[in-house]
């Protein structure tokens, strides 16, 4: 009914144009029913806040006959703002002293207004919706005033209400007290304070605060980890379980990881491998419905920055009960997999299981064994696993050609390592290494997950399954014309399939650009998500993919858990449909989301422990390579994976033409700033706050 009245109230509004009609005669002119008022009144108001229909002193007005168009507010600066058109996004320049003070976010009536630079230019007419009004910022002094300076919404420092004590340089979350139609006019008011915003720790504290990351889990949810903790493991609990007590089971992880969640086995017989991969069986200990589930359900995920780790649950389980800690009896959801001596998946088996880890494996053990660099110590540790450490590396080698074979893109991601000292200071950052052992355990993982979405679909339940859908056609051909100017050969298709990236990315392989091209080809898939639906999976050329490995630190796994749980134990699958379906949904859709806002604190936080890193840096020179350009200058990425900008104000005098992808040309010389460029840069300026880095060229 309320869609029906919105139809009617723009009919009408439509054939009136410019003229504006009061409320009672459009009213009447809908012929409302009086049992049918309400309907009216919500589709006014919807057509109202979402900018069609426009209401003046005179009455209302059909918004597009006065040239008027609904936008959202995309960035603001000190003297200017843009906003994104809600009817084809085109982007509106909107000049400081016609904003009204609109910030981003909020959703504005806007105009176009005659423009002096040929690009559309416009004025906010109203505001219609104010976007969430908390934010993170500096305290600075102006004028002998105490302000806030905003790291995201506005350049303007906000005045300050009277609110808890602060300093200047502290970093802080607040909330807009008030609005005024400029930005100099809006009051903040300050709720937490973190200490120096010149600290990345203090600056990682309100990344996780303004994200809704909770640092602290309820009392009752502690409680209920802490006695569950404190129980154990009975008999009882093991009674029903297949005891692999006996096997040689062990877990490889990194030296400081202390939530470990998965062990592994391995045999080979004269036709087959026998591969076992031995998860953490938290749903035995995290029940439905229970506090723990609601708040592990909430959080999603655990989030993983510089050297601290913020627990999907309480650390006596994630640490304790469920970690799969040496020489403990640990209960486990075992994927027993039989594998063809060329790699093919044949068949696979989940049994609850009790296991017995024989060794804490060390990432970086386990590779000295493989390059045969060990020591007597590391001897002696691993001298019951070496049979099995030569067989996993013969098996994962299989199964890493046969990934090639297929034709999934081998994407090399370079991550961060942060080093902090004592004082809680960024000291170091390299690049994260990663040698064979952590490419076996990737392989592995990825057989058990490939096995749990088999299942699931196979028998047809309610399931959580990660699915990587095709690149959307405007990324693949914004990813072909970036290659092309950059002088790399791309394969000929009419619809992308995982080879082609596959190519692109070998043909790259041992070339300056490689670590750019990488990049490219990442930025143009699509982001991994869960799915209620088996979709596969196009990264890995996969038609079945789960994730059943990591249930300590991921939700999804947990929910697979629970629900493949029933089905070993003997729940009819008419039961577990009538179970799990809305589940599995909920499960699927609220993961997503909060692996997306688990995504965004990481790389926030990160940023600001490199840019502290970065301060003791400042006038020191680098090496590194172009990693984007933009209309505003070029990204440059140290070996490190430190990332600044080189601002193009800052390059020598000319006029710099952007290419719109990947280069920047000054037009009187020719020189040229290209993606993939090798460049010597110096550091200028490091802000811990933002997370920002600058650099200039250093031509000395």
């Amino acid at each position: 009914m309320k869609e029906l009245y919105k139809k009617k109230i723009l009919l009408f509004l439509q054939k009136s144009g410019k003229k504006a009609i009061k409320h009672k005669e459009l009213l009447a002119k809908c012929k409302v029913k009086h049992s049918e008022l309400r309907y009216w009144k919500d589709a006014l108001e919807e057509l109202l806040n979402e900018g069609y229909v426009f209401e003046g002193r005179m009455g209302y007005v059909f918004s597009k006959s006065l040239g008027f168009f609904p936008a959202t507010v995309s960035r603001v600066n000190k003297t200017f703002g843009f906003v994104k058109r809600n009817d084809d996004e085109t982007e509106v320049f909107i000049p400081g002293k016609y904003l009204l003070g609109a910030m981003p976010g909020d959703t504005v009536t806007a105009k176009l207004i005659q423009s002096r630079s040929g690009k559309p230019e416009g004025e906010v007419v109203k505001i219609l919706k104010q976007s969430i009004s908390q934010f993170t910022g500096v305290v600075v002094e102006e004028d002998g005033e105490l302000k806030i300076l905003p790291d995201t919404l506005v350049k303007t420092p906000l005045c300050l209400e009277k609110g808890i004590d602060c300093k200047v340089g502290e970093k802080v979350l607040a909330e807009i007290a008030s609005r005024g139609t400029r930005h100099s006019e809006h009051k903040a008011r300050i709720i937490s304070a973190y200490g120096s915003s010149e600290k990345a720790s203090a600056c990682a504290m309100s990344v996780l605060e303004i994200n809704g990351v909770a640092t602290e889990f309820p009392l009752e949810v502690s409680d209920e980890a802490k006695t569950i903790s404190a129980r154990g493991i009975s008999d009882k609990d093991i009674s029903y379980r297949l005891d692999l007590r006996n096997d040689l089971i062990f877990t490889i992880d990194g030296a400081d990881t202390k939530d470990i969640d998965d062990a592994v086995s391995i045999k080979k017989y004269k036709d087959f491998y026998e591969l076992g991969v031995h998860i953490a069986d938290v749903s035995h200990y995290v029940k439905p419905k229970s506090a723990l589930d609601d708040e592990a359900f909430e959080r999603g995920t655990s989030v993983y920055y510089a050297d601290r780790v913020v627990p999907m649950l309480p650390k006596e389980l994630s640490n304790g009960i469920c970690s799969l800690n040496p020489n403990e009896d640990r209960l486990a959801f075992s994927c027993i997999m039989t594998v063809s001596l060329d790699g093919k998946l044949e068949d696979f088996d989940f049994k609850k299981t009790v296991i017995r880890s024989r060794v804490k494996g060390v990432y970086s053990e386990i590779n000295q064994i493989l390059a045969k660099t060990e020591s007597d110590e590391i001897k002696e540790k691993y001298k019951d696993c070496y049979n099995a450490i030569a067989l996993m590396e013969e098996l994962a080698e299989i199964l890493t050609a046969n990934k090639i074979k297929r034709g999934a893109p081998q994407i090399e991601t370079s991550e961060s390592k942060l080093i902090i000292d004592e004082n809680d200071i960024c000291v170091d950052v390299k690049c994260r290494e990663r040698g064979k052992s952590e490419l076996i355990i990737e392989e592995f993982m990825l057989m058990a997950n490939q096995s749990a979405a088999s299942l699931g679909r196979i028998k047809e339940i309610p399931f959580v399954y990660r699915i990587h859908e095709d690149p959307a056609p405007e990324k693949v051909l914004s990813l072909k014309e970036t290659l092309l100017k950059m002088g790399i050969a791309v394969p000929d298709f009419t619809e992308i399939k995982p080879a082609h990236l596959a190519h692109i990315l070998e043909k790259s392989k041992n070339t300056p650009s490689f670590v750019v091209v990488n990049k490219l080809v990442l930025r143009s898939m699509a982001k991994a998500k869960y799915s209620p639906e088996p979709k596969g999976h196009f990264g890995l050329v996969l038609d079945d993919y789960a994730h059943f490995t990591s249930p300590i630190r991921r939700y999804p796994d947990l929910s697979i858990h629970r629900i493949l749980s029933d089905l070993v134990s003997g729940v009819p699958e008419k039961m577990i449909k009538k179970r799990y379906a809305a589940f599995a949904s909920d499960s699927s859709t609220h993961s997503s989301q909060m692996e997306i806002t688990a995504m965004t604190v990481e790389r926030d936080c990160e940023d600001c422990y490199k840019a502290e890193y970065m301060k003791n840096h400042i006038g020191e020179s680098f090496e590194g390579m172009i990693s984007g350009v933009t209309d505003y200058g070029f990204y440059v990425e140290l070996p490190n994976t430190v990332e600044g900008l080189v601002n193009v104000d800052s390059l020598p005098n000319g006029v710099y033409e952007y290419d719109g992808t990947v280069s920047m040309k000054e037009a009187a010389s020719g020189r040229e700033f290209r993606v993939g460029n090798k460049v010597k840069v110096k550091c200028t300026k490091a802000d811990v706050s933002g997370g920002k880095v600058d650099f200039i060229l250093d031509e000395e």
